[in-house]
């Protein structure tokens, strides 16, 4: 894709940076004291906490994952939104109050308050701390994302520019200044999300969505066993063939580009497709040409509109359960991946695939549950689907936001703010996305930047709004990531596990060091994992915390004989496992370079498997050495 920067995008960003400075650096000087720091003193207003609950949990992941996956590929992104909302429900009725009342600052304080063990602060920490990095990751690659079409800089900076920022934030006011954050841009982001959508409705649909809008090239030609032998275009002539994607490599006046070999009318025909051709100096062609020519169009439009049963050029204004009609009962140019080596180089070109709105919207697209499916694939949806409704009431920046509020009866009103606000929103990532599939404003490079390239199609000034405010986004629940890992750290290692006498001043100031050193490491991991969609990765991060905490925290909660053996072994074994099938699955593979189908293991959500077994270690373990349990008691 080709961005070019704008000026209005730029003053917005640093304004809404200025804007995040100031309140750090207000609270900073209002936080002393380490219950000040790491849980804002307990003082924040249930409402303010709701809100904050929001602006924590739509994180980069929310906006531009699902959005992205959405766009790409249809109702099966949204099942993302739905998983995400669902967590919510296990949070409300079976977390919110009985954590208030166990804990102090951390998810360790949380399941060691009975127990005084050794074992649970240093396998608690340590979960923390991984989850924390595995959901840093995802916020640090959408931050990435954005930096290049908002600022004009590369990906790695971005992710540099939001660590600073982040931990500036975090370094000087801890939960205080975060919490603030994560509140001014969940309100903000709810609010703009909602014009972004009512924008899209007054629009309607139409088939050439814009004047950007590129009509591709069609040229007759005569196939034999899968091969062109002739084309009726004498200005180009055919360079060579990839039997394997059933494309054709054409040249005209020394530029080579890829056409897709398909049927038209009953003849055979060749289509112009996308593509990218990476050469061994490193830089890009974009169709066979350099980028300043401009020949990567943005992509993703209605090829058929049907309106009461009529083809239609476009429909008008309309409202909610009209678009998603319109898209259900149409047709959408999509685009399929095809990658491989020609010569020295490596080529990516997309063909076109025109896709029925009734296959879109329902399930299918990306998780094979229906045709086409196997045991494997539809396993691999339960496990993600698991994951994803028991992993938000394990999540430790989730978690320590119930510490910031005076009462368990505010943490469960919070909870129910966060929970209206969260699924309103993910409403509108439905719209959204199907919005950014059908308006031809793709970016095929990038799932990630869906969502504000859609507001860029309404003009600069909401495309500047919204890619700020997703920038904040991505500050807010870093921050909050932030101080999770470094009450781990400072507070669950170094204090409690290896015993060292702190003050509260120490305490406060080891916090703030951690931060640096997390901070430091999600910058790094940000910049090695580009290009992944961010809602898949946050989904490895979900099953790795449902798998490591949530046991734990049920059994603690609500099983009298759990023992402490049993609660620091369920971690481990939850963790283990999680990390251990992620790590051997085929999209790992894959982003190692090899065969995703030659993976170890065929599973890319683990959460089915070692949610199971961490329980089982808990309850097993926990009869084999009951002695804590009853110490306890």
């Amino acid at each position: 894709m080709i961005y070019e920067a704008s000026v209005l995008a730029i003053v917005l960003f640093i304004a809404f940076v200025i804007a995040v400075l100031g309140i750090s650096k207000y609270f900073a000087s209002r936080t002393q004291s380490s219950k000040g720091y790491y849980a804002a003193g307990g003082t924040i207003h249930w409402g303010v906490n709701g809100i904050a609950f929001a602006g924590d949990y739509l994180s980069a992941a929310s906006f531009l994952g699902i959005c992205g996956m959405i766009a790409f590929m249809g109702y099966d992104g949204f099942l993302y939104s739905i998983g995400y909302l669902a967590g919510w429900v296990v949070a409300l009725f079976v977390v919110a109050e009985p954590l208030k009342k166990s804990g102090k600052y951390t998810f360790t304080d949380a399941l060691d308050n009975k127990f005084n063990s050794k074992a649970i602060q240093l396998t608690a920490a340590i979960s923390t701390l991984i989850v924390s990095v595995c959901y840093l990751i995802p916020q640090m690659v959408g931050a990435g994302a954005l930096v290049k079409p908002l600022l004009g800089m590369p990906h790695w900076v971005g992710v540099i520019i939001v660590g600073g920022i982040v931990i500036f934030i975090v370094a000087t006011a801890g939960m205080a200044s975060t919490t603030y954050v994560q509140f001014l841009k969940g309100g903000l982001l709810i609010i703009f999300s909602t014009v972004l959508t009512v924008a899209l409705f007054n629009n309607g649909f139409k088939l050439k969505p814009s004047e950007d809008y590129h009509e591709f090239a069609t040229i007759k030609a005569t196939v034999s066993g899968g091969e062109v032998s002739s084309i009726e275009d004498a200005s180009y002539s055919i360079a060579g063939h990839n039997k394997e994607k059933g494309l054709v490599k054409l040249e005209k006046d020394g530029v080579n580009t890829w056409w897709q070999i398909s049927e038209q009318d009953g003849a055979s025909v060749l289509k112009e497709a996308l593509s990218a051709t990476v050469l061994p100096d490193g830089s890009k062609l974009y169709n066979g040409e350099p980028q300043e020519n401009r020949k990567f169009f943005q992509v993703g439009h209605m090829s058929k509109i049907v309106v009461d049963g009529k083809e239609v050029e476009e429909t008008g204004s309309v409202g909610p359960f009209k678009f998603l009609a319109t898209v259900d009962q149409g047709e959408v140019m999509r685009f399929k991946k095809n990658k491989f080596k020609d010569g020295e180089s490596s080529v990516t070109v997309w063909t076109q695939n025109p896709t029925s709105g009734e296959t879109l919207m329902r399930p299918g697209v990306k998780f094979k549950v229906d045709e086409g499916s196997t045991f494997m694939s539809k396993l691999n949806f339960v496990s993600l689907m698991i994951a994803l409704f028991f992993g938000t009431s394990a999540l430790p920046h989730i978690l320590i936001r119930y510490y910031t509020v005076p009462s368990p009866k505010d943490a469960r009103k919070s909870t129910i703010v966060a929970i209206a606000s969260i699924g309103f929103f993910y409403i509108l990532t439905l719209f959204m996305g199907l919005g950014a599939m059908t308006n031809g404003v793709l970016d095929l490079e990038s799932s990630n930047m869906s969502a504000p390239l859609l507001a860029k199609f309404f003009g600069v000034a909401l495309f500047a709004i919204i890619s700020a405010i997703a920038f904040a986004t991505v500050l807010g629940t870093v921050s909050g990531l932030i101080v999770a890992a470094s009450g781990a750290v400072a507070h669950d290692l170094l204090s409690n596990f290896a015993g060292i006498k702190m003050s509260d001043e120490g305490q406060v100031k080891a916090g703030k060091i951690s931060a640096i050193v997390v901070g430091i490491i999600a910058i790094i991991l940000g910049i090695l994992f580009k290009g992944m969609n961010v809602s898949f990765l946050v989904g490895l991060a979900f099953a790795v915390a449902a798998s490591a905490n949530l046991p734990a925290i049920f059994m603690v909660l609500f099983w009298k004989k759990t023992s402490a053996i049993g609660v620091a072994v369920s971690i481990l074994v939850g963790m283990v496992v999680a990390l251990g099938i992620i790590l051997m699955s085929p999209s790992m593979w894959e982003r190692y370079g090899l065969d995703p189908t030659t993976a170890p293991i065929a599973l890319d959500n683990p959460g089915i498997i070692s949610i199971p077994l961490s329980f089982i270690a808990l309850v097993m373990f926990s009869k084999l050495f009951p002695e804590k349990a009853k110490q306890a008691a």
